[in-house]
């Protein structure tokens, strides 16, 4: 795996949905470092059935950064934090990205408690793989309203502090802007969505070139996640890495200069370069047959071949009954034919 140098000592990182998942990992990679970071997410009370909220991704970064104290004060589904540290420091705060007085608090709070903003990444996301007669157009707008107008929103009022910055970053979790129709057909809503942090992407670092590195990062493969894990049912884990592979990608990323820009990075892709050989280490079983991820090349039903082969699945691949569970922007209402349930992208 790639080690930490210290690179990003002292330096503040904002990251959406940064509670679980990839944008936790990324979180912890930052705070090794000795980061400041700024836990940006909806989940602050515990889900039934999911693990992490801002608080916990919080108390995790603390402890991974030999914080010295920590005290939690719970009351009406509320937490507050005082924080003596050393090191890296973790700020969770309470943010729907589709709210731009959230947003702007929540800014504003990271700027009054460490001086700045640095490092943005956009990594909340939501998701609807249904076509076009089967998704409502409030699934619509939740997805345009999180990946698009979200990334774009957080983006622009993170800019006139990132551009203080020595060498600022804006990463999104967003593919490359691959045209061929086939990953347009079955979720055209999606794909416009997802593709829409993109062409943030494309924008944004012609338009602060020389200011502001902006770029966006994708993994190879799938990696293994909630979604994974419900969706491929028992074993899909094996064909999956782990989140620390986008987490070591990333920081490969914010190591680089603001004129490495523009860039759709691939997770394996920018690893080789930082001459990491063995990505076993990311594997969940080594050696194992992994399943590439969408938008790469490889059609969808070249990655329902692969998941047949070595699973059995639990749910439909084609994924038609996969809703997104409103108001909470980051579930899935799953349903097979024996039961309903939810799952955290």
């Amino acid at each position: 795996m790639l080690q930490n140098t210290g690179k990003l000592a002292g330096y503040t990182i904002f990251i959406t949905g940064a509670s679980r998942g990839i944008g936790k990992a990324i979180a912890l990679k930052a705070a090794r470092d000795g980061a400041n970071v700024v836990i940006a997410a909806k989940t602050a009370d515990p889900h039934p059935k999911l693990p992490g909220t801002i608080y916990t991704a919080a108390a995790e970064s603390e402890r991974r950064t030999r914080l010295l104290l920590l005290t939690f004060i719970i009351g009406h589904h509320r937490a507050k934090f005082k924080i003596e540290a050393a090191g890296g420091k973790p700020l969770p705060c309470i943010v729907d990205v589709r709210d731009e007085k959230q947003i702007n608090d929540a800014v504003k709070q990271a700027v009054e408690k460490f001086g700045g903003i640095d490092i943005l990444v956009n990594n909340a996301s939501a998701i609807n793989l249904t076509g076009t007669l089967e998704t409502p157009m409030k699934k619509v707008d939740l997805m345009l309203g999180i990946n698009l107008r979200g990334t774009y929103l957080t983006s622009k009022l993170c800019i006139p502090h990132l551009l203080k910055s020595k060498n600022p970053h804006i990463l999104n979790l967003s593919p490359p802007l691959n045209l061929n129709p086939i990953w347009f057909k079955n979720h055209t809503a999606y794909t416009m969505a997802k593709y829409g942090m993109s062409m943030c992407v494309l924008g944004m670092a012609e338009e602060f070139r020389g200011s502001i590195a902006v770029n966006a990062l994708w993994p190879k493969t799938a990696i293994q996640t909630t979604i994974m894990d419900v969706l491929g049912g028992s074993g899909i884990d094996k064909q999956c890495r782990k989140v620390e592979i986008m987490a070591d990608a990333a920081y490969a990323i914010f190591k680089q200069p603001t004129s490495f820009t523009g860039q759709f990075v691939i997770d394996e892709d920018i690893l080789k370069k930082e001459g990491i050989k063995d990505f076993n280490v990311y594997a969940v079983e080594p050696d194992h047959p992994l399943l590439p991820d969408l938008f790469l090349g490889q059609k969808p039903e070249g990655l329902a071949r692969q998941m047949e082969e070595h699973v059995s699945l639990q749910v439909p691949l084609q994924l038609s009954k996969v809703q997104i569970l409103p108001p909470r922007d980051l579930f899935l209402t799953c349903s097979t034919q024996s039961e309903e349930f939810s799952v955290q992208m």
